[in-house]
């Protein structure tokens, strides 16, 4: 069954029992999946409410359903992954790590500008654009925050999250995030660039009570490190 995303709440009406899809989504429903009349099909609004509809109206431009089932909090999970993330400079692996951390489930992605960074500017629309298809692939009714990218230095004192981690190759003397994290914690894991934090981000990091960490024996990539350690907190969590 085909899920929509209406970002715009207000095309959402409980009272009535409505929803409208406009623009693209209403465009692709009729003129790429060639909708009609009667079709059932599923919509969310990105924020945990989830739709089962019935299409009773499709056109060009619009499309009206009727919501058959409100389903709230669809999915909500007792603990949120914010992982903080230098964007790669070859933009293809991050959009990467975007597409698949969506699809396995992520709260929120900040992109963090370090001093080691070769890439500093990112097309904030492809990326959610890249976010909001993945979330309807996947099924999910949240769609995650992607915040606009922002200097290290001004990122790490602005952390709510109670469990806070840096993983980093500086020194082996960092503990396992598997054994470190506590479970059902909401957590920020900072994943720095190629060429890894330097020593003086890492002081900063830890100076506002992040806990240094690896993420097993093996060298990773920045996406893939990034990868792992969403997947950790997901697998303590289960």
């Amino acid at each position: 069954m085909h899920l929509f995303y209406i970002e715009n709440t207000q095309l959402i009406n409980l009272e009535s029992g409505h929803i409208i899809l406009k623009d693209e989504e209403a465009k692709h429903a009729s003129k790429v999946l060639r909708l009609k009349n009667d079709d059932k099909v599923q919509a969310t609004d990105g924020l945990g409410n989830w739709f089962e509809c019935t299409i009773i109206d499709i056109q060009k431009r619009q499309c009206m359903l009727h919501i058959d089932e409100h389903i709230k909090e669809k999915g909500k999970r007792n603990y949120k992954i914010h992982i903080a993330v230098a964007p790669t400079k070859n933009i293809k692996r991050f959009e990467w790590f975007l597409e698949k951390a969506t699809e396995m489930g992520i709260d929120e992605i900040t992109p963090i500008i370090t001093k080691h960074s070769e890439r500093k500017v990112l097309k904030q629309e492809r990326s959610n654009t890249i976010i909001t298809s993945a979330m309807k692939q996947s099924l999910k009714a949240y769609h995650p925050i992607l915040n606009e990218a922002v200097p290290f230095s001004e990122f790490i004192k602005t952390i709510k999250e109670e469990e806070r981690y840096i993983a980093h190759l500086i020194d082996e003397n960092q503990q396992d995030l598997k054994h470190d994290y506590k479970k059902d914690k909401d957590v920020c894991i900072l994943i720095g660039p190629e060429g890894d934090f330097n020593k003086s981000e890492v002081e900063l990091a830890q100076a506002n009570g992040f806990k240094a960490v690896k993420m097993g024996i093996e060298r990773l990539r920045t996406e893939t490190a990034a990868m792992v350690a969403c997947n950790t907190i997901h697998f303590i969590n289960d």
